[in-house]
């Protein structure tokens, strides 16, 4: 197996050294490791610089996983291409996990994040009739050929990009599975990532490259996003994003009741909600007539090819 690592990291330098220590002594030598950086101003560029086992150092300047994810693609060259955050490192079964799943014909494997119990598992979702299976996108590998008729990741998305592209791969046929030898851990501190629950709750990122509280504004709006471009304006679609938004709703209510929140900022929450919503809902419209085919991606990795700032290949 010809494997291609994307390592995608953000001022998270203790993790990220961690994290290539664990890839340099548990994966094979000729493994392909591409690191994507930044906008990072801890001195991540340096430690990567000063190190002997990385093929490619990429430079990028939007806060973006999906960017930072296509960006390592673009330079990838190996027939399996594996993405992994840097605030986590492999276990000693992971490399292994990923050549004996492919080996057996999946298309794109993905295995546990160690520490987060909602991530621990799989999970699958019934959409229009089509069965969706999710996978972690910090810790998953596909086949080439998936990412190529995927187009990669779909950069309109800030927040929960690979529950999109675990739709576009639902609809395009492709198998995922789960490996749980395939597992990756937190090896530097305790905050290791935001936990993202079934309803898909995303994070933002503080300016050290760790997390705050869930925003909701990002998270219904790619979740509007998504199922607009990759279903269109189905009963169904309105019915999942407000039955979403009403849940979390009343989890707001039970929370003012308890006095654990202000009255003013659940407010301003559900004034964020709706106005994200609306908003995707019409962008991922529009995203489904300027794509029309199968992969639904018009904001895939062949669109743009100024992602990079700057690039060190040492290959």
């Amino acid at each position: 197996m010809e494997l291609s690592v994307v390592v995608s990291t953000l001022n998270d330098r203790e993790r990220l050294v961690s994290c290539l220590d664990a890839l340099a002594e548990r994966t094979p030598t000729e493994t392909e490791c591409i690191v994507v950086n930044g906008p990072s101003s801890d001195g991540t560029t340096g430690v990567v610089r000063d190190r002997d086992d990385i093929d490619v150092l990429v430079e990028i300047s939007e806060r973006n996983p999906n960017v930072s994810r296509n960006a390592g693609l673009e330079l990838a060259t190996g027939e399996v291409v594996a993405f992994i955050d840097g605030e986590y490192a492999i276990d000693h079964s992971w490399y292994s996990a990923i050549d004996e799943s492919m080996a057996d014909g999946t298309d794109v494997v993905t295995g546990p994040v160690t520490g987060h119990p909602l991530h621990a598992g799989q999970s699958s979702d019934a959409v229009a009739g089509r069965t969706v299976t999710h996978f972690h996108g910090d810790n998953a590998a596909f086949d080439r050929s998936v990412l190529d008729a995927l187009d990669g990741f779909d950069e309109y998305l800030t927040a929960a990009g690979e529950r999109d592209c675990a739709h576009r791969i639902a609809s395009l046929d492709f198998e995922v599975s789960w490996n749980a030898a395939m597992a990756a851990r937190c090896e530097v501190g305790t905050d290791c990532g935001a936990v993202i629950d079934s309803r898909e709750s995303s994070s933002e990122l503080r300016s050290d490259g760790g997390r705050t509280g869930p925003d909701w504004g990002a998270t219904y709006r790619s979740l509007s996003y998504r199922l607009a471009k990759n279903y269109g304006l189905r009963p169904g679609v309105f019915a999942r994003t407000a039955g979403s938004a009403i849940r979390e709703g009343a989890t707001g209510v039970c929370r003012l009741a308890a006095g654990e929140a202000t009255p003013t900022s659940w407010l301003s929450d559900g004034t964020d909600v709706v106005r994200n919503v609306t908003r995707g809902l019409w962008d991922g419209v529009r995203a489904r007539y300027r794509d029309r085919s199968p992969r639904r991606n018009p904001n895939g990795l062949s669109q743009r090819h100024d992602r990079a700032v700057q690039v060190y290949d040492w290959r």
